[in-house]
């Protein structure tokens, strides 16, 4: 009986000192679909897609940069616009839909394709999204093909290494627009 008690305040114990670290928060990105409403002013509920180039455009807020920002700082960008016309607005914005958040799987996949991600992927979940490599991929030459504004970096997926528990830091998280490229 004691052993349990000491069982039990040991992982008690142990439960106490564990830190929970949240995620990053989400980053807006072109093809997300957003809701946007100002409290108690009918006219200014709408729903709005980032566009391509990142922006929105809101009733007398005008054109604000989305993209790369979080929703709260999205709402703070338009409280401040609209309080220009508004006393203390109460800005409200939500995420509809996560369309501008893909990614791009192309090769020897069962079925390569745009995926768009709900959650943080690595390069393994991407490629079990795609149903698996096909019997003739080459599992140590896969790249990710990533923009950094007008740069492109390249950076390898050694598969079968991964599968035996061996250059596990080539399994990257994915970022919205990555490419994977399957040779």
């Amino acid at each position: 009986m004691n052993k349990l008690i000491n069982a039990v305040l040991l992982l008690a114990t142990l439960s106490i000192g564990t830190v929970v670290h949240a995620s990053e928060p989400y980053t807006l990105n072109a093809g997300d679909m957003l809701s946007i409403s100002v409290w108690n002013e009918d006219a200014l509920q709408k729903e709005v897609i980032i566009l391509p180039d990142g922006t929105i455009s809101f009733p007398l807020a005008g054109q604000i940069n989305a993209k790369d920002k979080t929703v709260v700082e999205v709402e703070t960008e338009l409280k401040e616009n609209l309080s220009e016309y508004i006393s203390d607005p109460v800005v409200n914005v939500t995420v509809n839909q996560v369309s501008g958040n893909t990614i791009h799987i192309l090769g020897k996949v069962q079925t390569p394709g745009s995926f768009g991600m709900s959650q943080p992927l690595d390069a393994m979940q991407a490629l079990s999204l795609a149903g698996g490599l096909t019997t003739y991929a080459k599992e140590n030459d896969i790249i990710i093909l990533r923009r950094d504004g007008m740069k492109q970096q390249i950076i390898p997926v050694y598969y079968a290494n991964i599968k035996q528990g061996k250059s596990l830091e080539s399994n990257v998280l994915l970022e919205s627009g990555d490419v994977i490229i399957i040779p």
